[in-house]
């Protein structure tokens, strides 16, 4: 099986193409530069944009399958996300369709949901899209509605948070706080359960949806941990793990987060709407549908996640401290963040 990932230089492609490099053959196709280091023998990788029609057909031949795991995030400007959200996941399902591809797994979010009221969240509640990613993502999957009702076999999976090996982003600003022996902030009383996944999880979930049968798999899932903890649980197991006096330091969850759109407001925070607007709430989806439907099960909670990433960070803090980037695989610009840190 000849499988083709689109974003495949990104956090997510960098764990399909290890994970699976030994169950089928995998092309990576990404703008982002490669680094041959990262990735098994056998992979193969080339540079295309998903906005250009013509590159991604001429990418997506000779698969069996397409992962479209590209995606234009949150802290990129607006028309960016739109096109790489919306148009990328049209020319890969048209390209797809052209070449006579049977399935495309189209990589959703969540953040679909909006913040909402009720837990847990099932597939069938409603999308109420927060910020232009998320209303981004919601119009993606209506694109992949229209391709499904054209023949194609489209699983789309809705992950929670993601964070495992070389993750990176808004996760490395709370490792490097623990590292560092910082008290660390959460909004409100952290009694919340806030679910995450483990990458590697995920990867599984994406196989099972590239090879069940498509009577099966054509359906629209939610993908998070079955064990949940509350924020205070989780963080305090990590903080507990580093060993070096980081603990979790709640807060008033009204006054933080007011704060916090004020610093988005000015370019100064890293942290968007949807991060802080759901981070004192309760925020997990149901598993059952693709437990039940794929015979999918998750093997790690919430805080070995967060541990298991943090263990490859204490091996590699040092390479990446001087960077800074906006993409799941370098560190995000703390911003007026790093002051609160000094007090803190």
């Amino acid at each position: 099986m000849r499988i083709v990932v689109t974003g495949g230089a990104g956090f997510l492609g960098y764990h399909i193409a290890n994970q699976l490099a030994g169950r089928a053959q995998i092309h990576l196709l990404d703008i982002d530069t490669f680094h041959p280091e990262d990735y098994p023998a056998g992979v193969s990788w080339a540079h295309t944009d998903v906005r250009n029609p013509a590159l991604v057909e001429q990418g997506l031949r000779g698969a069996d399958v397409v992962v479209h795991a590209a995606a234009g995030l949150p802290l990129w400007k607006p028309q960016d996300i739109r096109e790489i959200n919306i148009n990328g996941a049209r020319n890969v399902l048209e390209a797809a369709k052209r070449l006579g591809i049977p399935r495309v797994v189209h990589i959703s979010s969540t953040a679909v949901y909006g913040v909402p009221e009720k837990h847990p969240l099932y597939e069938t509640d409603p999308m109420i899209g927060v910020g232009p990613y998320g209303i981004s993502k919601i119009e993606a999957e209506k694109v992949c509605g229209e391709y499904r009702a054209q023949g194609l076999i489209v699983p789309i999976l809705r992950p929670k948070t993601f964070v495992g090996t070389g993750r990176l982003g808004v996760f490395q600003i709370l490792f490097d706080w623990v590292y560092n022996g910082k008290r660390i902030p959460v909004i409100g009383n952290g009694r919340n359960r806030y679910q995450l996944l483990e990458v590697s999880d995920l990867v599984e979930a994406i196989w099972l949806a590239a090879t069940a049968p498509p009577d099966k798999a054509n359906d629209t899932f939610n993908v998070g941990a079955k064990r949940l903890e509350t924020v205070n649980e989780c963080v305090g197991a990590l903080c507990e793990f580093a060993g070096n006096g980081a603990r979790v330091l709640p807060t008033p969850a009204g006054p933080i987060k007011f704060a916090l759109s004020v610093f988005e407001a000015l370019g100064i925070s890293p942290l968007y709407k949807w991060v802080y607007g759901t981070a004192d709430k309760d925020s997990f989806v149901s598993i059952e549908k693709i437990e039940n439907q794929l015979g999918w099960e998750p093997k790690f909670s919430n805080s070995e996640a967060l541990i298991k990433a943090y263990r490859w960070y204490l091996e590699h803090h040092r390479e990446v401290e001087n960077q800074t980037g906006v993409t799941h695989r370098v560190p995000w610009n703390q911003g007026i963040l790093k002051v609160f840190k000094r007090w803190l």
